[in-house]
């Protein structure tokens, strides 16, 4: 059995002061992945002992940054997607296993009034084609804050935020367009009806007490890999961000 954790921090260093190393310790993950981690190499002294360490930071201070530690040492480790405009914002990490590629993404918010949708569209399109090349050698798992609620079941006021950053009908039909490639969101794998389970909230508006909030956070695997899926849990009594953690075991 392997388990694996993806979290979107929203800034290690302040999530580190809120438990983070109290649930990355209990929790005991194969490979445990971080999204926006808001840092530059050297602005954190974290000691994981027993883990293989790998950081994309972003070229501008203080934004996005992914992160990815495991257990067993990786066959290779690559950074971005191999393209200079997608690749100055630290948001992917590749890492070849045996029998998968495994890696986490941090995906361009659209942002306010959409201003980065269009950007969001070409993104969607080069890190689909990126994740099907590397299938072409082996069965992919993909990990991380995609900035996208697929369904209406994945937030909890799909009306009001129909036009809204995270689900216009352009980013949920990039989402869609993955899946149909031969990913498995395999939250839904397990529990394709199950409502008023998310992993983001915002800080304004008390949306975590109310549950207000918006499943953008995901583990996707190679159809290929179907057979092997064991369980998938969201995190949502671990603090520490405004994001809660999501998990996925395999065989």
């Amino acid at each position: 059995m392997k388990k694996f954790i993806s979290w979107n921090v929203n800034g290690l260093r302040a999530c580190v002061t809120k438990g983070f190393l109290d649930f990355f310790n209990e929790v005991n993950a194969d490979v445990f992945c971080l999204q926006e981690t808001k840092l530059q190499a050297g602005q954190i002294d974290l000691q994981l002992d027993g883990y293989h360490m790998y950081w994309n930071y972003a070229e501008k201070k203080g934004y996005s940054g992914t992160a990815l530690f495991t257990k067993e040492e990786p066959i290779s480790v690559t950074y971005g997607l191999g393209i200079e405009e997608h690749d100055k914002e630290g948001r992917v990490i590749t890492a070849e296993f045996e029998d998968y590629y495994f890696v986490t993404c941090y995906t361009p918010n659209s942002k306010n009034e959409l201003l980065r949708l269009d950007y969001r569209m070409v993104w969607e399109d080069a890190f689909r084609e990126y994740l099907k090349n590397l299938e072409k050698t082996k069965p992919v798992i993909v990990c991380g804050d995609l900035n996208v609620a697929h369904n209406e079941i994945d937030l909890k006021n799909p009306k009001t935020n129909r036009k809204n950053a995270g689900f216009t009908d352009e980013e949920r039909g990039k989402m869609t367009a993955l899946l149909d490639s031969g990913f498995t969101d395999t939250f839904r794998y397990f529990y394709p009806d199950r409502e008023g389970i998310y992993s983001w909230w915002s800080y304004r508006f008390k949306a975590r007490e109310k549950n207000a909030g918006w499943r953008i956070d995901y583990f996707l695997t190679s159809k290929a890999l179907d057979s092997r899926l064991v369980s998938a849990d969201i995190h949502t009594e671990v603090f520490g961000s405004d994001h809660c953690p999501v998990e996925l075991v395999i065989e």
